[in-house]
């Protein structure tokens, strides 16, 4: 179905995801009438891929526009249907084939996922290995038995929990499977910051690396805790001087071990750059 005409020369774009937990790329609609939740073919660098629309059509300007934009081609038709039955199939078959394979080699890599382009112009292979992997004998035999173009690409263990998804601590569906688009650095520092223990079962996901949400609340807990005076620091209080000895940043009041011995007592936190207030007890 064709939309209307895109008015005095603008570009409209439309946002699309080839993976549920991919990121967006932006296409060029031309003059189709788009909405979410469409699946589309469209050109890659790879060739003909197909993804689906998870953002309404946007008008910008051609100047405005990112470089290299590609083009969708149309929306998905019932032949294109059936090719991806028929493509997933072959992923299936190659999956077993290459697995197989692996283990007669005895290979030092797990294969994760098998992905076969579209317009059948090449498979690629998704594995994790500790280290580097002399693969070349087995893309000899990938290629004799598929007669394609042949392709081994290494992953990290983040994506590889991403692309076979799993349930959280927290009992969720993870959250790199469910929802976020980039895989961004977490640090421990994150961790210190929101007052966790650093305890690696706690603050580890399934991956074995630092857990995403971590970085969730990063920018948040530094942003209250500027108003905190450090732990280890020696403040007066309403009840007398005494040590920051914790940070309550959700509760926003701090934790003080009085000199006069009059024990630890719970202070406020004003929002006036530090200053503490007596909460009453």
């Amino acid at each position: 179905m064709r939309g209307k005409k895109v008015p005095g020369g603008l570009k409209n774009l439309v946002g699309i995801k080839f993976k549920k937990q991919g990121k967006v790329y932006s296409f060029d609609t031309g003059d189709l009438e788009l909405r979410i939740n469409d699946e589309v073919i469209v050109e890659t660098e790879n060739g003909r891929s197909v993804g689906c629309v998870v953002t309404a059509i946007r008008s910008i300007a051609p100047e405005n526009a990112p470089e290299g934009l590609k083009k969708v081609v149309r929306k998905l038709s019932e032949d294109d249907l059936r090719a991806m039955e028929d493509n997933r199939r072959v992923e299936e078959d190659a999956f077993a084939f290459c697995q197989h394979r692996i283990q007669d080699r005895n290979l030092p890599m797990k294969l994760v996922e098998v992905e076969y382009l579209f317009d059948r112009t090449k498979l690629m292979f998704y594995f994790t290995a500790e280290n580097r992997v002399d693969f070349r004998d087995l893309v000899k035999d990938l290629v004799q038995k598929f007669k394609t173009r042949i392709e081994l690409r290494q992953i990290g263990v983040r994506n590889e929990t991403r692309i076979m998804g799993g349930v959280g601590i927290c009992g969720r569906v993870l959250c790199c499977s469910m929802f976020l688009q980039n895989l961004d650095t977490v640090s421990v520092k994150m961790a210190k910051e929101q007052n966790m223990l650093l305890n690696p079962e706690k603050i580890s996901g399934c991956c074995g690396r630092l857990m995403c949400c971590l970085a969730f609340e990063f920018d948040s807990y530094r942003e209250l805790k500027r108003n905190f005076p450090k732990v280890g620091k020696t403040i007066d209080t309403p009840k007398g001087r005494g040590k920051v000895i914790r940070q309550n940043i959700l509760r926003g009041n701090i934790s003080v071990l009085l000199e006069n011995g009059g024990g630890e007592v719970e202070i406020e936190v004003a929002g006036n750059g530090g200053e503490p207030e007596n909460n009453g007890q």
